[in-house]
């Protein structure tokens, strides 16, 4: 998936604040450490550096979703995380986001912060993490 298919897949996924450009995904897609896990119609774009793996963004296609293929990326960023060297994971997930709030619960997800107004005017982050190992 090139830079480009992901900002269009991100723009069809996320509308606050604002979806990310394609020049956004290839400058993060260049960067040390940062790698994608891509299946079907979605990805993951992810990020391990001393020991913690960060969940930058994940996105699945409208048309494909709750068949599985978020849990899939998901399992996909944490297995790859670890053989980077992670021992903990983090994400944030808007508030309002209650589906992808739920994935990542299930997943053994924990809430440990909030971002006030992370995403723009009265949509808060909340702060996940998971031990990998």
């Amino acid at each position: 998936m090139t830079a480009g298919d992901m900002a269009a897949l991100h723009a069809l996924c996320f509308t606050h604040p604002r979806p990310w450009s394609a020049a956004e995904f290839a400058d993060l897609l260049r960067a040390p450490h940062v790698w994608s896990v891509e299946l079907g119609q979605g990805f993951a774009l992810c990020r391990a550096i001393a020991g913690e793996a960060e969940l930058l963004t994940l996105a699945v296609h409208p048309a494909a979703r709750r068949q599985g293929l978020g849990r899939q990326l998901l399992s996909r960023y944490e297995s790859d995380a670890v053989l980077r060297g992670a021992q903990k994971s983090f994400l944030e997930v808007a508030a309002d986001n209650q589906a992808a709030r739920a994935l990542y619960s299930r997943a053994g997800y924990a809430e440990a912060g909030i971002r006030r107004n992370y995403y723009g005017a009265k949509i808060d982050a909340i702060v996940m993490r998971k031990p990998l190992i």
